[in-house]
């Protein structure tokens, strides 16, 4: 999985909006999207615009667990 960037919100939106449906992918607030490889050529041979940022970290791969919080009995 890798890290990309869209130039803006508005190629942002389009492009998971192509994205959906064909790969897995996430997205955060930042603007950081996780793709797997085989996305990166989909999306160039669309012509969508977007930089690299890197390898998905073991942190980003890994949803985080959530522990509900205690009731008060």
């Amino acid at each position: 999985m890798v890290i990309i960037r869209f130039p803006d919100r508005a190629t942002e939106m389009k492009a998971l909006g192509f994205l959906a449906g064909r790969f897995a992918c996430r997205t955060w607030a930042t603007g950081e999207t996780m793709v797997p490889l085989e996305a990166l050529a989909a999306l160039a041979l669309e012509r969508f615009t977007y930089t690299v940022q890197g390898l998905a970290t073991d942190e980003q791969l890994v949803p985080p667990v959530r522990v509900p919080t205690a009731v008060a009995i």
